[in-house]
């Protein structure tokens, strides 16, 4: 950050950091990227005055020119900001009508540095720091704020300006335990409805220099589960993922759950916070007992099942969970193979681990692949999201580490097609003619493999194939 500010400030431009990097530095934390205000210029002479030095882009933030973004020209400095380095003119607020929604935010050269943070979301990211003498501009005490942990809106419009903060705020109390005060609580429950408004991709899929909308930074911040109660009691958690209404407040009825569905997957997201899994972990956390409600039965046992009670009955709630999950997340524009991985997580997330057998663990690698071990992660947060008395939390979290010692282990010996010592080629020239019945075959030698490691000899392959060749 340093060199590029130091870039920045050689471009002869009166610039300031802005927002988020100033926030990062009073938090004492290393700030990724930054953005630049440029005031005294108009939108035209900025752009000029930064072509000189560059490439420049258009910056289009939710189909409005914001700014601009540039492709140093400088080797050095482009190998450091590979996406680019980000500048605006001010900007103000404009009136255009009567009511609290009628305005337009304008470029303006004239605007100060204290009228374009007077249109920023939160005073926490409305200061600025200027680049030639380091002077700070706070005209809305958002330094207070941050030491004080406090979440303030800039004014009453923030929302209506763009409801995409909603979901920033919480965004925000995820990552930094930032806690709304009373007037911005009332406002996001007041503008919840108008989160309906955002595209899919700036919530979830991201329009973001890193790939990732707000919800996927909330869900890859320190206290997500803080930030998703609150999401659910403010409204806003309806609005973005439907899917979960019928889990606020369902009552399980089952001793292995003291939660209900909604508790029990705000705890599970945050065990696997806590354990640092990957994104399509923590998606898969959140979404992975969505199915409950639907799939919910009643035995004679006087307890609420939720499993598959026939052939020709109500699907599993796995099953349902991995239909609903696949909608939202393609709803919110998640990337095809991130969606792909959460669905498959969801579907199987009950597979059953037994006993730590090697081979148990080997048909679950052979079945699931290296998607065994985030399968294992979201085991292990489903237990902690139980709510179990901690010796029975910890009996169950014993098993499943002694399973993926097991299941680590045998990631020596074959589980996979490219595993095998023969392949199609081998086949081929065997006598199969191709088509179906290489890869039919294949997949029997592997199972067969699986079960037997020493199996796998090109000698004992060939002679099994040429098994299934005779009459």
């Amino acid at each position: 950050m340093k060199v590029i500010e130091e870039y920045v400030a050689s471009l002869e431009l009166d610039a300031y950091v802005v927002g988020g990097a100033v926030r990062d530095m009073f938090l004492g934390r290393q700030a990724k990227d930054a953005d630049f205000l440029v005031p005294g210029v108009d939108a035209a002479e900025l752009h000029d005055r930064l072509a000189r030095h560059g490439r420049v882009e258009d910056l289009i933030v939710a189909g409005r020119a914001v700014g601009f973004r540039l492709y140093p020209a400088d080797r050095e400095i482009r190998a450091l900001a590979t996406t680019g380095i980000e500048f605006a003119p001010p900007r103000r607020e404009v009136s255009t009508g009567p009511g609290r929604h009628d305005f337009e935010i304008v470029v303006d050269a004239t605007a100060s540095v204290e009228d374009d943070l007077a249109r920023r979301d939160f005073t926490v990211n409305a200061i600025a720091r200027r680049l030639v003498d380091g002077s700070i501009v706070d005209p809305h005490r958002g330094r207070e704020d941050i030491e004080n942990r406090v979440l303030r809106t800039v004014s009453e419009s923030s929302f209506a300006e763009d409801p995409l903060r909603i979901i920033r705020g919480l965004r925000l109390l995820s990552q930094f335990g930032f806690e709304p005060d009373a007037g911005t609580l009332r406002q996001m429950h007041s503008e919840a409805e108008s989160v309906r408004l955002v595209s899919g991709e700036r919530i979830g899929g991201g329009l973001a220099a890193d790939g990732h909308g707000e919800l996927s930074k909330l869900l890859l911040g320190t206290h997500p589960a803080a930030a998703l109660r609150l999401a659910r009691d403010t409204g806003v958690l309806a609005v973005i993922l439907p899917e979960l209404v019928p889990a606020i407040g369902f009552d399980q009825r089952n001793p292995y759950h003291q939660y209900t569905v909604d508790e029990h997957i705000f705890v599970t997201v945050q065990a696997a916070a806590d354990a640092g899994t990957t994104l399509a972990v923590r998606l898969a956390a959140l979404l992975h007992d969505s199915g409950k409600p639907e799939s919910a039965w009643l035995g004679n046992d006087g307890r609420l099942h939720f499993y598959r009670r026939s052939p020709g009955a109500t699907p599993g709630h796995e099953s349902i969970g991995a239909t609903l999950a696949a909608a939202a997340l393609r709803r919110l524009r998640y990337p095809n193979s991130l969606r792909d991985e959460v669905v498959a997580l969801v579907r199987h997330h009950m597979f059953h681990i037994g006993t730590a057998k090697p081979r148990t663990a080997r048909r679950l690698l052979a079945r699931h692949q290296d998607r065994l071990f985030a399968l294992l992660d979201l085991r292990e947060a489903d237990i902690v999201g139980k709510g179990l008395p901690d010796a029975d939390t910890r009996a169950l979290l014993d098993r499943v580490a002694e399973f993926r010692a097991v299941a680590t282990a045998e990631q020596t010996h074959p589980y996979r097609l490219s595993d095998l010592a023969i392949d199609g080629s081998d086949l081929i020239a065997l006598g199969f003619s191709p088509g179906p019945e290489i890869g039919q075959t294949l997949a029997l030698l592997l199972s067969m493999v699986v079960d037997d490691p020493a199996a796998n000899t090109r000698d004992t392959l060939v002679a099994q194939a040429k098994a299934r060749l005779e009459p």
